[in-house]
């Protein structure tokens, strides 16, 4: 495999860097001793050179034509950030403990997203392996990691990322990361990273000085387009490409969440997400466990999660957007202003039956026919979510949906999509309804920067002008405000809802009904003014699932999928109120054929016997 950046090994170090059209490229260290290094090119385009006697903690730029110091664009660590020179790292030094892991099939993954700066006071990887037991005890088995690749500043999502081979500085580099996989996959639990390959952030990206990295053919929302297509563009495909394997490679990844695959734009006839999970898929075969990557995608397509050789892209799983806007519009009264395409019930039990719902319809918010049917697709192609960082993030004031909805609602929409025949995703402090908010935040050095992305926010949120003005992204308090209150976890309502979500989850991995993805197994009705009755089976075993989103109660007849059922779970028992009160109604055991009260907003479940 083509080296990218630096590849260390025994006290000497390779370097490779990619920049067709300069005629000279020199290495330049400058610590511990300073020195400069003429590099030698091939054919390609690369410029190479192997330095002996060489350490660990090197620190080094690349000078093109001579000209001036630039970070490597492959650095693999940048310990005083964008601007500052690239760190020699020894991947092969870390002793890691995982040797017995065999990872996890990806349709029993229960995902926990989180954002590393945020998760945690402290806001570092190490910090966070002080929580996961906290995260097994409800039944998490997967974490996903919002990006890490170094970006400007301490404060950032991640997604203005500008290395995407080098592991966040403030969070702890690279042997800070390792240690957290580790530390999981020790525990039993998978992770996930979140990467992305549709734009470089602004500040600090040095890819320009190198080659033609980027176009004006298209257009991202976030800045210019990568050149995955146009002249130039073999080492570009190269760059990006590799990157999953290194993930995979010398962090044990298992599997990695892909933002915005459909902002990448290639006309190749081998387009470049079939070339990325072909590489993947040879990786797989070499290290003996499964990984896999996941999609981001706003297509409604199953092209996504197709084989190359059956024309598609290879992805193993995509997000499923629609489950969450079917579902949230019906929770929420103001939710059809955010989603105006959705709000009907029939549109939630369509998720449940088939996935997509948009599904070459027209649809108001694109203006135009969008989307393409589902029907048939296996669950375990599909992650499904009542909240994730976008949804929350990119409301005005940050909200999560604790402080959106009443207490039975936050209970219904709970059950609502763990139940699914889906992959279940819950974004951090979900699990106790934490009522921090969620901002947009950052710290670029570039006051220009700073301020573009103020009135950025402003004319994003202009439409919601009722909400107030969003928070200053730059501010420092709007990044702390943002962290997670993990000493409320066990206290009153918050106690009630983390016990509610260990049940919930605990039920999905105890019923076999519950664990099927199998389609055919799967069949949601819609029952009463506003509820929908979910079928799961497996063989002989049967769960019925009732959600009732209306305000009044309605008369149910029990289905003859058996002669008897015997009720599991009941959202108005005692132990799921606040003051310890019940005002359940519902029969332990009931015939089929006879009638059963559904009270409003409640969730039954029964299993028959």
């Amino acid at each position: 495999m083509r080296i990218f950046g630096s590849e260390f090994s025994a006290h000497k170090c390779a370097f490779s860097v990619w920049a067709p059209e300069k005629k000279t490229m020199l290495l330049h260290i400058v610590s511990p001793e300073e020195r400069t290094v003429e590099m030698e090119k091939d054919a390609s385009g690369y410029f190479y050179t192997t330095l002996k006697n060489i350490d660990p903690g090197t620190r080094y730029f690349f000078m093109p034509d001579g000209k001036k110091d630039v970070p490597d664009p492959a650095s693999h660590y940048q310990p005083l950030g964008v601007k500052g020179p690239s760190e020699i790292v020894d991947h092969y030094a870390f002793e890691w403990e995982d040797q017995a892991w065999r990872g996890i099939p990806l349709q029993d993954y229960i995902i926990y997203e989180m954002h590393i700066g945020t998760f945690t006071q402290a806001g570092t990887f190490e910090a966070a392996i002080q929580q996961l037991d906290d995260l097994l005890d409800i039944g998490v088995n997967a974490i996903q990691i919002m990006p890490v690749s170094q970006f400007s500043g301490e404060r950032n999502w991640g997604y203005d990322g500008v290395f995407p081979y080098a592991v966040q500085n403030s969070y702890g580099g690279p042997d800070g990361l390792k240690k957290l996989v580790n530390a999981c996959h020790k525990k039993g639990m998978a992770v996930i990273l979140d990467v992305v390959y549709n734009h470089i952030g602004p500040e600090g990206n040095c890819f320009s000085e190198y080659a033609n990295y980027f176009t004006d053919t298209y257009r991202t929302p976030w800045g210019q387009a990568i050149n995955y297509d146009g002249e130039w563009s073999d080492g570009v495909r190269d760059y990006f490409s590799s990157n999953p394997i290194y993930w995979f490679s010398q962090f044990h990844f298992d599997a990695l969440r892909v933002d915005a695959i459909h902002t990448v734009f290639d006309t190749s006839a081998v387009h470049f997400w079939e070339q990325v999970n072909t590489k993947v898929k040879s990786l797989e075969k070499k290290i003996a466990r499964p990984i896999y990557m996941i999609a981001e995608s706003d297509l409604n397509s199953t092209k996504v999660i197709k084989s190359p050789e059956d024309g598609g892209y290879g992805f193993d799983a995509q997000w499923l957007d629609d489950f969450h806007h079917a579902l949230y519009v019906l929770l929420d009264k103001n939710g059809k202003k955010r989603y105006e395409d959705f709000g009907s019930i029939e549109q939630l039990q369509k998720a449940y039956n088939e996935g997509f719902v948009l599904s070459g319809e027209f649809v108001k918010f694109r203006k135009r026919r969008y989307g393409s049917s589902s029907v048939g697709v296996s669950g375990n192609r599909f992650v499904v979510f009542t909240m994730n960082h976008d949804q929350v993030g990119n409301r005005v004031r940050g909200e999560r949906l604790c402080s959106l909805l009443d207490f039975e609602r936050l209970k219904l929409a709970a059950a609502a999509f763990l139940f699914s025949p889906y992959i279940p995703m819950l974004f951090m402090g979900e699990e106790y309804a934490d009522e921090s908010p969620f901002f947009y935040f950052i710290s670029h050095e570039d006051s220009k920067l700073i301020e573009a992305v103020r009135e950025g926010r402003k004319k994003e949120f202009a439409p919601f002008k009722s909400e107030g003005e969003p928070p200053d992204a730059y501010a420092p308090e709007t990044f702390y405000d943002s962290k997670l209150k993990w000493q409320k976890r066990n206290e009153g309502k918050h106690g009630v809802i983390l016990r509610w979500h260990k049940k919930l989850i605990s039920m999905r991995t105890s019923y076999e009904a519950l664990q099927n993805m199998d389609k055919k197994d799967t069949l949601a009705h819609v029952v009463g003014e506003k509820a929908i009755a979910l079928h799961r089976k497996r063989e002989h075993e049967n769960i019925l699932c009732l959600f009732n989103f209306s305000e009044q109660g309605f008369l149910y007849t029990m289905p003859a999928y058996g002669e008897r059922w015997e009720r599991i779970l009941d959202s108005r028992e005692a132990e799921w109120s606040v003051d310890g009160s019940s005002n359940a109604t519902s029969a332990a055991q009931i015939n089929a054929g006879q009638n059963m009260q559904v009270e409003s907003l409640q969730v039954l479940v029964y299993k028959t016997i």
